[in-house]
């Protein structure tokens, strides 16, 4: 079992950056006719071949991780998000759920404390989500009579609004997938903002503990100075009174 354990954990080691780059490319093919309206039909197959590169990718390194788990129910109940990763490209804006593994990778770059790795989740998912949810929302949004969202532009601004909770209203989705997109972006703003809230309270208590250490440390240096103090006083005057009770 042990060994099964080491091979899969080499295998997600070396994985980890060919699958951010297998992310990065489908985000850029993911992107690009979306960005681009008058787009070149051949480079759009090319995009949609990439797209499809993309997830075969995911598809081997799901199966390959699976094979090597030792437990495979267990890996299986814990790697729900890899499996949506992979099991659902029919949605077209659930298959940004992909750029995850861009997020892991910056992980294992990120410093080994907690602190660094929670930047970094929250600053490459902040910007990953809103650039994610205003493609999303524009792709589904764009070719709608009713729509307002028309240019990225507006997509941007729309997402900068909803993730912050402020909502001026003056763009919004009307179609049935641009709605959905919205209610996505409303929950991954909330637990992003739970994140950083959480993030600036540990901050600030751990600041206050190490304030408390060291007055604490600073109170104990005085008390352990003052009966050193009081103990050589004591002895002073013991050698004070010797004199005159040998008298």
């Amino acid at each position: 079992m042990m060994r099964t354990i080491d091979r899969l954990e080499r295998w997600e080691a070396r994985g980890e950056w060919p699958l951010a780059a297998a992310a990065a490319l489908f985000l850029g093919a993911y992107a690009w006719p979306i960005l681009d309206v008058h787009l070149d039909a051949s480079w759009r197959s090319v995009c949609q071949v990439v797209v499809i590169g993309a997830w075969v990718v995911f598809v081997i390194d799901y199966v390959t991780r699976l094979g090597l788990a030792p437990r495979r129910a267990h890996y299986f109940s814990r790697h729900l998000l890899d499996l949506a990763v992979i099991a659902l490209p029919i949605l077209r804006p659930l298959r940004l759920l992909r750029l995850v593994m861009l997020l892991k990778a910056l992980n294992r770059s990120a410093t080994t404390g907690l602190r660094g790795r929670i930047a970094i989740y929250v600053g490459g998912g902040t910007i990953l989500l809103l650039f994610c949810a205003s493609l999303a929302v524009l792709d589904a949004e764009r070719h709608s009579p009713a729509a307002n969202i028309k240019n990225f532009g507006n997509a941007l601004w729309w997402s900068a609004t909803t993730i912050t909770t402020v909502g001026y209203g003056d763009y919004h989705p009307v179609t049935v997938t641009g709605r959905f997109v919205a209610v996505g972006l409303m929950l991954g703003g909330v637990a992003l903002l739970g994140v950083v809230t959480a993030s600036i309270a540990s901050w600030l208590i751990d600041r206050v503990r190490e304030t408390e250490v060291s007055v604490q440390g600073a109170t104990r240096d005085d008390v352990r100075a003052l009966a050193l103090r009081i103990e050589e006083l004591t002895t002073a005057i013991a050698a004070l009174k010797r004199p005159q009770i040998q008298e």
